[in-house]
């Protein structure tokens, strides 16, 4: 064994070394060989409806533009691509898609891929019609207001009982990072990462909640260092502090298809303890004595931006909403044929897609949990970023969020970001919340 580790070992040291004096002979490059930009005749990937949309692909190859090289394209509405590709050719680095048009409010996706550089090249571009129109297919319970605020209700009479543990490795002289587990319900417990200033005085608080699945979670000095108290959590009560490989195993046997664990009623359905353990994770946080008294923010990304809208619908306390491509949204829009949000539910898509229940069962439980719903009810100042190249949290059924909520909004959209965010959304989001801020 430790022979194996020794040959690696000198393996990488002298991939290392290779690539050390290649720069050096050679010269470090500051582009890549193959360069690729796809464009909308619409530089803001809007369209009404009944507008022709075209798509040009601009490439070079080691800065000489392409040409001869086959384009093998599928267009369509998102989600519903045709199986069968058309093609189209490079000609002075440029490859022309005519993607058509749409006579409803929604998105055309074009997806495409050529070879060039010894390399296969892919991508997505989704483009917009209308969609300040789209509106979801799912309906709010006469009783949805009510069924959440007794589960809220009955938490709450459920004390918290923190326990702390020490992180070492995250805490300094300016900033102490706790682990903290939390009884948030009867049966429910979560863990965060709990990190404060240590300056001595009260600060704003914000929650982090998780994006899809059950990997670790790791603390961050992003919000500490701007003088906030930060708790970021996972929802399935996983000890952070076991190691990779039996945490790996745990969660697999533990948390596997929770997306779908139990939804034959709103009383038993997975996300139910989920969503009323991250309001009392903002509980908790009010609990503080830094907390300055005024200012609760509610942030994240994907599962976590969901749990975003859904928490500051909930818990009265907080006063900003910062979701980013909220998933868990429009959950009934596969059954429409017309793309939904993660977990794409009824799409027949992946295996976390799949309902094991009929489908009029599921229609009863399904909307006392979409994000939809609780945008209805959202009355806190709200900031949302989303892209449009999205093929997990479909940029329709954000669309469908967004156009629900009416409590003061602002939107941050690039259209040419998909399951992620560019840097430049992350600092928008940041203003806001300091523009946002309640003073005395």
């Amino acid at each position: 064994m430790n022979r194996v580790v020794v040959v690696f070992f000198c393996l990488i040291c002298c991939v290392s070394l290779s690539a050390q004096q290649f720069r050096q002979e050679f010269g470090d490059p500051r582009k890549a060989f193959v360069e690729v930009v796809a464009t909308p005749d619409h530089g803001d990937s809007y369209y009404r409806q009944g507008q022709p949309a075209t798509l040009r692909i601009y490439a070079r190859e080691g800065g000489v533009p392409l040409n001869g090289v086959t384009v093998k394209y599928r267009v369509g509405r998102e989600m519903y691509l045709p199986k069968d590709a058309d093609s189209t050719m490079f000609v002075g680095g440029e490859a022309v898609i005519r993607m058509g048009t749409m006579t409803e409010p929604g998105f055309l996706a074009c997806k495409y891929e050529f070879m060039a550089g010894g390399k296969r090249h892919r991508d997505i571009v989704k483009v917009a019609f209308s969609p300040e129109q789209i509106r979801s297919f799912t309906e709010m319970p006469k009783d949805f207001t009510k069924f959440w605020q007794n589960a809220l209700r009955e938490a709450r009479k459920v004390s918290l009982e923190p326990e702390y543990f020490d992180v070492p490795d995250a805490t300094d002289d300016k900033i102490e990072t706790k682990l903290v587990r939390l009884h948030v319900g009867k049966d429910k417990w979560i863990y965060g990462y709990l990190s404060r200033p240590l300056d001595g005085r009260q600060h704003p608080v914000v929650l982090v909640p998780p994006g899809a699945g059950s990997q670790k979670i790791y603390p961050s000095d992003y919000f500490p260092k701007a003088g906030m108290t930060y708790l970021k959590i996972e929802i399935h009560d996983n000890d952070q502090r076991i190691p990779d490989e039996e945490y790996n195993r745990m969660r697999a046997e533990k948390c596997s298809g929770y997306m779908r664990r139990g939804m034959a009623s709103k009383d038993t359905y997975y996300y139910k303890d989920v969503y009323v353990g991250c309001a009392r994770a903002v509980d908790f946080l009010c609990s503080l004595p830094d907390w300055d008294g005024r200012n609760v923010i509610v942030t994240g990304g994907s599962q976590g931006g969901a749990l975003s809208v859904i928490t500051a619908a909930l818990n009265e306390k907080v006063t900003m909403c910062a979701p980013f491509y909220p998933a868990l949204s429009d959950l009934t829009g596969f059954l429409h044929a017309r793309a939904g949000g993660w977990p794409m539910f009824f799409s027949g898509l992946f295996d976390d897609s799949r309902v094991d229940i009929p489908v009029e069962q599921a229609l009863q439980t399904l909307p006392y949990f979409d994000v939809v719903n609780f945008a209805r009810i959202l009355r806190v100042p709200t900031f949302m970023s989303w892209g449009y190249s999205d093929d997990t949290c479909s940029p329709t059924s954000v669309w469908s969020v967004w156009n629900e909520i009416t409590a003061p909004k602002q939107k941050d959209i690039t259209p040419s970001s998909g399951h992620w965010r560019f840097p430049s959304s992350q600092a928008k989001c940041f203003k806001w919340m300091q523009d946002n801020m309640r003073y005395e």
